[in-house]
């Protein structure tokens, strides 16, 4: 499994565009991805559930992978969350 943590930075939290940006790349890789952010997990390939999740500016969030391709996804989703959301 891999894990990374982040503080989202962005004015508007994540909102449709990058949710959107997340889940499409995260749909790419054969692993189960998961959101988590205030207890609570989601599936990263799920765009009504990372929405659900309300993520703002200052949230804490983890993105979690597991499967055969975990590593792979997890850096590929760290550069979307690094170019516009989190540091």
């Amino acid at each position: 499994m891999a894990e990374k943590n982040y503080t989202i930075t962005a004015d508007t939290g994540i909102h449709a565009r990058p949710a959107t940006q997340l889940v499409n790349k995260a749909g790419q890789f054969e692993s189960e991805v998961t959101l988590e952010y205030n207890g609570k997990s989601v599936n990263l390939k799920s765009i009504m559930g990372v929405m659900s999740l309300g993520v703002g500016q200052g949230g804490e969030v983890t993105i979690k992978a597991e499967g055969p391709d975990a590593e792979e996804a997890l850096g590929s989703l760290d550069e979307i969350m690094q170019e516009s959301l989190a540091k």
